[in-house]
């Protein structure tokens, strides 16, 4: 057993909760800029300071204390990552109450499940598309009493009615806040449910606060210094975002909303932040889109050339920095490439945090040789999301880093990862046989596997519950091939599969957007999806992707045979978490005769 523990650099205050931020920030610097909004209507952006956000936020949280919102009530929130997110998210806890966030993408059957298990009597709702989502199961909710929609212009009613003649006072708001504590739950935020009902993590205000301030101080370099800024674009519901919502508040770093990922490069150029968080398939679509665009403009090679120049000098400057001959190349490319590169992203971006899933090593060699530092972290929903971080002083890329300060990593006899310290959950929501599963003495049980090298950076290996098991008794983790076989510009999704099958074999799916491309490239017809799934170029691409994913294994581990399917697995069609996580029993159901002829 391997244990690597980093003591806090920030102590903890029993009494502090997470409004503490942003009154200590109005306090403090009430001129300071946390947000650039963008209103309805208006391309401009505006910018909030930390004494207008104070303002806005008890106003709304007066707005639903005047409603009937008591307490320890839970709110539902469903809206894509805009603002007044991040607005009600705060009122919420200004008004005593705890925030239960749902994907705007859910299902009515998702959404009457966390309103319901949550006990929710209020929702905040995006749209009235969302508003027809909640009546469609309004006879399953018992406890719902109110249901407020953003685009109708509901949160400045409430902000008004709760304002108005002095309905509700100052000093009642200043008592709720003041009555919160570190142990305090502020926030249900429910699993994926990939491997069943989601269950709805309790995180206190300690977690987010302590963790946060302790993150500050830890990535100071990227959080803290003068202009640092961030435009969001991931799910606010995702415990990832959410946690670098807080921290940028506790940074008082100007951060940014982005609603549409159709909209993200525009909404890069005006923001122009200094760093962004992403999962990792953002970034490889960000390569092979920049590769596909080369290719098809005959600058193809050139593009490759710069690949690799970029990939050799971040591993220079890991043994010692780069030789001269390196460094011409690498300012060559720069100029031609790399610039062009950092300007998608805005222009000012120098580092990415990653998060969700393995990056692999390629691709963040390549980032680091363009300019882009990504520090990859891990973590999970009961952690409070990062458990440990790459830093820019201390990195070693193809791991997640080393703990957080506050955090324990260690791994059990079985190689799994458990976490102990102060970003580790309360427990699951009325679920006492489930929280004593997780926590065991202090530790939780994340289900990852990974290992602990001797400068405590810790490497993911795979995911416990995924685990293959053939039929010859071979234990293969899937995420090694698929981390692989993703990173290829015609692949969107791969799945492998063989638990007590003779040998290993994978589902594959066509990305649909680089797809044509790539036939343009190769001198082929544009065709659609189902027709590229029979086509013999397209198939021998795929083999040679699934070659080079095979090389990463052992023999026994290594794809025998792959089926391509003619269309993609989405979240829209149950395959897929929001936060992209494959939901391996569904698509192993729905595609089961493929699966079967893959042995037949």
């Amino acid at each position: 057993m391997l244990e690597i523990s980093v003591p806090a650099i920030v102590p903890s205050d029993p009494r502090g909760n997470l409004t503490d931020l942003v009154t200590s920030a109005a306090r403090e610097a009430p001129d300071a800029v946390l947000f650039s909004r963008r209103r309805p209507g208006e391309t401009a952006l505006q910018d909030v300071t930390s004494s207008a956000f104070l303002d806005e936020v008890t106003r709304l949280a007066k707005g639903l204390v005047a409603a009937g919102v008591r307490p320890g009530d839970r709110v539902g929130l469903m809206s894509k990552t805009r603002f007044e997110w991040t607005l009600t998210d705060f009122a919420v806890w200004f008004a005593g109450a705890v925030t239960v966030p749902i994907y705007e993408t859910s299902s009515p059957e998702q959404v009457a499940w966390i309103l319901s298990d949550s006990g929710a009597v209020a929702v905040v709702l995006e749209t009235a598309a969302h508003a027809a989502t909640v009546r469609s199961v309004r006879e399953d909710l018992s406890a719902l009493r109110q249901a407020w929609v953003i685009d109708e212009g509901a949160l400045a009613d409430l902000a008004d009615a709760g304002g108005a003649g002095g309905t509700v006072a100052d000093d009642e708001i200043t008592s709720r806040r003041s009555a919160l504590t570190g142990d305090t739950v502020a926030t249900l935020i429910y699993t994926s449910g990939t491997t069943g009902r989601p269950k709805g993590c309790e995180l206190t205000h300690a977690n987010f606060r302590d963790l946060a301030l302790n993150a500050v101080a830890y990535l100071a370099e990227v959080v803290s210094v003068p202009g640092a800024s961030t435009l969001l674009f991931l799910p606010l519901a995702h415990v990832f975002a959410r946690f670098i919502q807080v921290l940028c508040v506790a940074a008082r770093c100007r951060m940014g909303h982005s609603a549409d990922v159709k909209n993200l490069l525009d909404d890069l150029g005006a923001f122009q932040p200094t760093f962004v968080l992403a999962v990792p398939r953002v970034f490889e679509k960000i390569y092979n889109s920049a590769e596909a665009t080369a290719q098809a403009a005959g600058r193809g090679r050139i593009f490759g050339a710069a690949a690799d120049a970029a990939v050799a000098w971040s591993k220079a400057v890991d043994a010692g920095g780069p030789g001269l001959a390196l460094r011409a190349r690498h300012a060559l490319f720069d100029r031609l490439v790399y610039g062009k590169l950092r300007a998608r992203l805005g222009g000012r971006v120098q580092y990415a945090v990653s998060g969700g899933a393995p990056l692999g090593s390629r691709l963040g060699h390549f980032f680091r040789g363009v300019g882009v530092v990504i520090l990859e972290g891990w973590g999970l929903t009961e952690t409070t999301a990062p458990a440990t971080v790459n830093t820019p002083e201390r990195i070693k890329i193809g791991t997640v880093g080393r703990p957080l300060p506050g955090v324990a990593v260690r791994t059990g006899d079985d190689g799994e990862l458990l976490v102990r310290g102060i970003n580790v959950m309360k427990g699951y929501f009325n679920n006492a046989q489930a929280t004593a599963d997780a926590l065991e003495d202090g530790w939780f049980h994340t289900g990852d596997l990974g290992e602990i090298d001797d400068d405590g950076f810790v490497r993911i290996t795979g995911r416990k519950k995924e685990i293959i098991v053939t039929a010859g008794g071979k234990n293969v983790a899937p995420s090694v091939l698929e981390d692989r076989l993703r990173a290829h510009p015609l692949i969107s999704q791969p799945m492998v599969v063989g638990d007590q099958r003779p040998f290993i074999a994978a589902l594959i799916t066509l990305d649909p957007e680089m797809l044509p491309g790539w036939l343009a490239t190769h001198g082929k017809p544009a065709m659609e999806v189902s027709a590229a799934a029979q086509d013999a170029d397209v198939h021998a691409e795929i083999q040679r992707a699934v070659d080079h994913a095979n090389e990463a294994v052992s023999k026994a581990e290594s794809i025998r045979k792959f089926r391509i399917l003619d269309t993609d697995f989405t979240e829209a069609g149950g395959h897929l978490t929001p936060k992209l996580s494959l939901k391996r029993a569904v698509v192993l159901k729905e595609f089961a005769p493929q699966v079967e002829s893959l042995y037949s």
